[in-house]
């Protein structure tokens, strides 16, 4: 008998979108504490670029040295539970569950083998590809909004983003006056979301502007604690996502000096898992958060997508039915 083949998009090595290549792969089977699940719906993330391109050097410590560990991308993953392994006793067949697994990925394809416990239920209320936006962006939404009083000035940095579009979403609820930092394709836009004020970082450096924040919220950082801290008053916080490992180490290390000044300069820590996805996803159905879903492609898709994502052109998010 022959053994049963699903569609995935795949990659041997790190570059860009023409490495990957649409292939047909054994359909997995669950281990302990897994279930397989049949995709319906996959969101892409800055996090599958990194993956992609084996930059910056987290990626590798994460996915592989010199080749990538799994072949297959795609980390928010919305699906049925086809088949259950041992150990997994409160999940059953057919249920429709999301999480995100950034750390073993595999989304892009027909099935994907993931830990039962990291998966939350998707609520009647949402549709499949409302519900892939939600795990990772929305779990960093939630988690670098939290705190946020009313006439506080906040600024994101990457606004025009998954996390960013949601994170506005949330600042604007809680009273705070937003400038939201992107590219200037994205300003229009950016303002008719809520943002009070938009900075196009090509034109001008928020930390140069001369201008204060109490709290910043950055999705990829590039700038050290020393050029942060001028856009810092004293009670001042800034937290950073993603960037290169030398700037988020310089971040958590030199930014402690300026605990003296009452700015606190780091980064963000999500705890990703069963109830911050759950809890967003009830955030959602409720409407307290809504996904900006700019398109939904087949898995024929993946490549411009990834490549769009990594280029910071898309508007909100984009998501993968295969």
């Amino acid at each position: 008998m022959s053994e049963p083949m699903m569609r995935a998009v795949v990659y041997d090595r790190y570059g860009g979108p023409q490495e990957l290549r649409l292939a047909d792969i054994p359909v997995p089977e669950p281990g302990k504490g897994q279930v397989r699940v049949r995709v319906l719906a996959c969101a892409v993330n800055l996090s599958d670029w990194e993956y992609l391109i084996g930059d910056p050097f987290y990626a590798r410590l994460a996915g592989g040295l010199l080749r990538p560990k799994q072949k297959v991308l795609g980390s928010d993953i919305v699906g049925l539970v086809d088949k259950i392994g041992s150990g997994v006793t409160d999940l059953n067949l057919g249920q429709r569950v999301m999480g995100d697994f950034v750390m073993t990925r595999g989304g892009f394809a027909e099935y994907v083998c993931v830990r039962a416990s990291e998966l939350a239920m998707v609520p009647d209320g949402l549709t499949d590809e409302v519900a892939a936006c939600l795990p990772q962006a929305g779990g960093i939404a939630v988690t670098g909004t939290e705190d946020l009083t009313k006439g506080c000035k906040f600024l994101i940095n990457g606004a025009g983003g998954g996390s960013g579009t949601m994170a506005l979403q949330m600042a604007k609820a809680a009273g705070a006056h937003v400038t939201a930092v992107d590219n200037a394709t994205k300003t229009d836009w950016l303002r008719s979301l809520g943002a009070d004020e938009v900075i196009d970082y090509r034109k001008l450096d928020f930390t140069k502007s001369g201008a204060k924040w109490d709290r910043i919220l950055d999705m990829v950082a590039s700038r050290g604690p020393g050029q942060i801290a001028k856009a810092l008053p004293k009670g001042g916080s800034y937290k950073a996502l993603g960037g290169r490992i030398r700037v988020l180490l310089s971040l958590v290390f030199g930014g402690l000096r300026f605990r003296l000044q009452d700015k606190f300069i780091g980064t963000l820590i999500v705890p990703s898992g069963r109830e911050l996805t759950g809890r967003v996803a009830r955030m959602a159905v409720e409407g307290n958060i809504t996904p900006q879903l700019e398109a939904v492609l087949p898995l024929s898709g993946v490549p411009d997508a990834l490549r769009r994502t990594g280029q910071g052109e898309v508007r909100g998010k984009l998501v993968i039915k295969p």
